[in-house]
C-alpha cells in the first residue's frame, strides 16, 4: 500500500475514479467536484462546531475539586489522564498513519480537520489540569506509573502500530475499525464519570468542556463509520470472514478494557456508577457501534444511564443544563445516528 503523492501533475483521474485509498489524485483539492458527498457534508458540520477551550469558565471547578472526596479526586485524575492519551494518539495517528494513504481529497479534508480538533482537545485538558491541579505533572505522568492505564493505552495503540509497521490494505481497514472503537467506546467511561459529578452539581466547567469535546467525537465517530461503510461497498473483497472475526474480537476486547477501566477508576465508590452499570453501558455502546457498520449486536443490553444523553445533547437553542439559562448555539449539531 503506497502513500499518496502530495503533487501529481501527471494524474488524469476524474471525480468518478476517486477511491478512499489506491486512487491516483493530482494533489489539488477540487472541491467543486465531490464523489463522497457525506465527507463534504461532515466537513461543514465540523466547521460549524468550532469552539475554543477558553470559552469555558473553569472558575468554580477550582473550589469544587478541593471539596471532592479522595475517591472522586482519584477517579477525576485518572479519567483525565486517559483522555489526554487518546487525543494525543489520535492527533498523530490521523496525520502520520491514516491520511497519507487516503486518496480522496474530500476525505483528506475532514481527517485534517479531525486532527485539528484532537489537538484542540489536548489544549482543553491542559486548561482543566491547570485549573484544578497543584501539580499538573502528576496527571500527565500517570500513564507511566499506573500499569492499568499503561496496559489500556498499549492495547489501544496496537492496531495503529500494526498499520505503521506494515501498511497493507487489510491493516488500513482494521485501523479504521480501531478508530471507530476509540471514538465510540474508549472515551466513554471517563465522559460518564465527569457527567456523574456534574449531575451532583460538581465540576460543572469540566462537564461543559467534555460536552464540547464529545460533540466533536461524535463527528469523528460518524466519519469512521461512513468510511468503513464506503469501503465495504468499494472494496468488498477486503471484508472477509477473517476480517469479520478479527473485528468482533477487537470490539469484545475494547468493551472489556473500557468496562474494566471504568470499574477501576470508580472503585465502586461513585454514586450512580456501580460496576454493573459501567459494564452494561459500555456493552450497549459496543452494540450500537457494531450495528452502525453492518455487524450484529453481541450483548443485546439497554442503556442503563440514559440521562447521560441529556448532558451530551446540543441543539440550536437549548436551556443550559448548568445554569438554567437559554444559550444560543449557532454551531452545528450531530447525533450518533446521523448517516451521511
Amino acid at each position: 500500500m503506497n502513500r499518496k503523492e502530495i503533487y501529481n501533475p501527471n494524474s488524469t483521474e476524474n471525480v468518478n475514479d476517486r477511491r478512499v485509498f489506491g486512487g491516483n489524485p493530482t494533489g489539488i483539492f477540487e472541491l467543486n467536484n465531490i464523489k463522497y458527498q457525506w465527507a463534504y457534508n461532515l466537513w461543514e458540520v465540523m466547521l460549524n462546531n468550532t469552539w475554543f477551550p477558553k470559552e469555558v469558565d473553569m472558575t468554580r471547578d477550582v473550589n469544587d475539586y478541593k471539596q471532592l472526596t479522595d475517591a472522586e479526586k482519584t477517579a477525576y485524575d485518572k479519567a483525565l489522564s486517559q483522555l489526554i492519551f487518546m487525543d494525543s494518539l489520535q492527533t498523530n495517528n490521523l496525520i502520520d498513519n491514516i491520511n497519507p494513504y487516503v486518496t480522496a481529497p474530500e476525505i483528506n479534508l475532514i481527517l485534517v480537520r479531525q486532527s485539528f480538533e484532537e489537538a484542540l482537545h489536548s489544549q482543553s485538558y491542559a486548561v482543566m489540569v491547570d485549573s484544578i491541579s497543584q501539580n499538573s505533572a502528576e496527571i500527565y505522568d500517570l500513564w507511566r506509573r499506573d500499569m492499568m492505564l499503561k496496559g489500556k493505552n498499549d492495547a489501544i495503540a496496537r492496531v495503529y502500530q500494526e498499520l505503521a509497521k506494515n501498511p497493507s490494505e487489510y491493516n488500513f481497514v482494521k485501523a479504521c475499525f480501531a478508530n471507530q472503537i476509540l471514538e465510540g467506546i474508549y472515551f466513554y467511561s471517563g465522559f460518564a464519570y465527569i457527567y456523574t459529578l456534574a449531575r451532583s452539581g460538581k465540576m460543572l466547567g469540566s462537564a461543559q468542556m467534555i460536552r464540547f469535546i464529545q460533540r466533536d467525537e461524535v463527528t469523528h465517530l460518524v466519519l469512521f463509520q461512513n468510511l468503513i461503510n464506503t469501503l465495504r461497498k468499494e472494496r468488498a473483497d477486503l471484508f472477509s470472514d477473517k476480517l469479520r472475526a478479527e473485528v468482533i474480537e477487537m470490539f469484545k476486547e475494547a468493551a472489556k478494557l473500557e468496562a474494566d477501566w471504568g470499574r477501576y477508576i470508580t472503585q465502586g465508590q461513585i454514586l450512580g456508577l456501580t460496576d454493573d452499570i459501567v459494564e452494561q453501558y459500555i456493552q450497549f455502546l459496543a452494540d450500537e457501534r457494531l450495528n452502525a457498520v453492518g455487524f450484529e449486536k453481541i450483548y443485546n443490553v439497554t442503556n442503563p444511564i440514559k440521562w447521560v444523553n441529556d448532558f451530551a445533547k446540543f441543539n440550536d437553542q437549548k436551556t443550559n443544563f448548568f445554569e438554567g439559562t437559554v444559550t444560543n448555539y449557532s454551531k452545528g449539531s450531530l447525533s450518533f445516528d446521523d448517516d451521511f
